[in-house]
């Protein structure tokens, strides 16, 4: 059996990578949208963002796209930063170095130690690219080198928690100014699903089959549903079941209920409360993370988006 602190170390891992990779993309597809609109009102957009994404800020202050870069781009103390989320990701590879290959480290370590202490507006979306890449290079050397053991299982666990998670919040966003929000082809992008929305239904994106796609396709890696139903299959790998009634497993149970209510939506139910739908989805991710805390290492509290509801 692994020991409880290596787990957790691979399971964060997983979780950190993915939380840069998402944040990244949500905030690539939002500033750009502020520079592309003129229409929206800026402290209003980045104020709602920053509520979507859980960060913490002193309200007093006049949101810009600077401050929203600052903040959760690059400011290492906001828990909800991409500069954090990299610098937390490396620090739970350090404590787990035993068990984790030679190039996932180095991987990590170069990515923390390249993170720029600034981005100014005209490079953002090359720093978000940047992100984007260095998070798919961890996923590949993970994919392809690491036997499917417990230490795939915990790390892939973490990640498909975090990428649920990190989709319903960029899901979220779609009604955060209503008519002049991104549209459902900025959104396919920002997921890296536009592509194979087109391979998949041969047509301009509409607003239900977008939203189908996103919430509900068990064959796209970064929908909901696949991500819940990735996580669901590593928790029962990690602890196979011996129940001959229900399931006593609290992770396993949170995310088969939510599962189960996304996969049995209607989609047009789902768009006419997208928002609340997104915060149960983050909600159940979030009540699944601490029960595996609690099963499989209980000994530290949980690491938490700030400001998330339970």
């Amino acid at each position: 059996m692994m020991l409880s602190r290596i787990a957790e170390s691979l399971f964060w891992i997983g979780r950190y990578t993915a939380r840069a990779d998402g944040t990244a993309r949500i905030l690539d597809v939002h500033l750009q949208l502020l520079l592309e609109d003129p229409w929206v009102d800026e402290a209003t957009a980045c104020s709602s963002l920053v509520g979507v994404m859980g960060a913490t800020v002193d309200s007093s202050e006049g949101l810009t796209r600077q401050t929203i870069l600052d903040l959760l781009a690059v400011d290492g103390k906001q828990p909800t930063s991409i500069a954090y989320s990299l610098t937390a990701a490396r620090e739970n590879a350090r404590r787990a170095r035993e068990i984790i290959s030679t190039e996932l480290w180095e991987s990590l370590n170069a990515t923390k130690m390249r993170m720029p202490r600034k981005v100014p507006q005209d490079r953002a979306h090359e720093f978000f690219s940047w992100v984007r890449e260095r998070s798919a290079l961890v996923f590949g050397i993970v994919d392809s080198s690491t036997s499917r053991d417990e230490a795939w299982q915990f790390f892939t666990l973490g990640a498909s928690l975090e990428r649920a998670d990190m989709t319903a919040r960029l899901l979220a966003t779609r009604s955060l100014t209503e008519a002049s929000g991104p549209s459902w082809t900025t959104i396919l992008r920002s997921c890296g699903a536009y592509e194979a929305y087109l391979r998949t239904y041969r047509g301009t994106p509409s607003a239900t089959r977008a939203a189908e796609f996103l919430l509900m396709d068990r064959l796209f890696p970064r929908s909901i549903l696949f991500s819940i139903a990735t996580a669901e299959d590593c928790l029962r790998n990690l602890g196979p079941r011996s129940d001959r009634a229900g399931i006593s497993d609290f992770a396993l149970r949170t995310l088969g209920q939510i599962r189960s209510q996304l996969e049995y939506m209607p989609v047009p139910e789902a768009l006419g409360s997208l928002s609340s739908h997104m915060e149960e989805v983050q909600a159940a991710t979030s009540l699944a993370s601490e029960g595996v805390r609690q099963r499989y290492f209980p000994t530290n509290p949980v690491t938490s988006w700030a400001g998330e509801a339970l």
